[in-house]
Parts: structure tokens; C-alpha cells; sequence
């Protein structure tokens, strides 16, 4: 029989994966690694494939958590971009290292390549 991953806060792997409980958010915070911040535009135009309510929902959730901070601009019109707070900052190995094990995925399984999803990135060699 196969233990089940505790749910209610004691195991901590239970617990990010309840953070980042979607591929979106990982999309989400892959682009905010990548660039300092970025508007909502160039969010949803650069995580492929995301609807406008899975981002507001995933922003939203992910700015709740402490994992996204949502910066507003009095400008007119108003002027909102996102970035990684510390906390989500801390994912870039993590992500790094999900990043590696993907190509060597995609290396010996040639056929699950799909050049038409997530564009490849320089992701694995962007410096902090």
C-alpha cells in the first residue's frame, strides 16, 4: 500500500506542490525569472497557451501566497506589473534543475518534442 503525502501542513513536499499546483504558475514564474518584471499583456502573450481568467487566477493566488508581488503605478492608464518577491525568487534552481531534466527527457524521447508549445528559452543560462 502507498503512503499518502500528508496534506495538512507537516510534509513539506505536500505543501509546494499545493503552492505551484498547476503548470501555469511554474509558466508564470519561469517568464518572472527571466525578466525582472512584466505586464499582464506580456504575460498572457508569453506563457502560450494561458486563458486571461487562468492568469488573473494564478496572479491572483500566487500573490497571496507571498510568491508574486503586484506593483500598481498611478498612471493614466493605470500601470501594473508583476515580479517574484524573494520568496519566489528562491525557485530559480529549482526551476533550473527542471529545466535540465526536461531536455535530457526530450533528448531521449524525441517524439514527445512539440515544437508548437512553450517556445525553448535560454532559461538554464540566465544569470541572477
Amino acid at each position: 500500500m502507498t503512503k499518502k503525502l500528508a496534506q495538512d501542513g507537516s510534509c513539506p513536499v505536500a505543501t509546494t506542490l499545493s503552492l505551484l499546483n498547476s503548470q501555469w504558475k511554474i509558466l508564470i514564474m519561469r517568464e518572472l525569472l527571466m525578466h525582472s518584471s512584466e505586464r499582464y499583456s506580456e504575460l498572457q502573450r508569453n506563457v502560450v497557451g494561458i486563458s486571461q481568467k487562468m492568469l488573473t487566477q494564478s496572479l491572483h493566488e500566487m500573490t497571496a501566497d507571498g510568491i508574486v508581488q503586484r506593483q500598481v503605478f498611478p498612471e493614466v492608464p493605470p500601470h501594473v506589473e508583476y515580479s517574484l518577491t524573494s520568496l519566489g525568487q528562491s525557485m530559480d534552481p529549482i526551476l533550473k534543475a527542471i529545466h535540465s531534466w526536461g531536455n535530457k527527457y526530450l533528448a531521449s524521447h524525441p517524439e514527445k518534442n512539440k515544437t508548437n508549445e512553450q517556445p525553448e528559452t535560454d532559461f538554464a543560462q540566465k544569470q541572477p
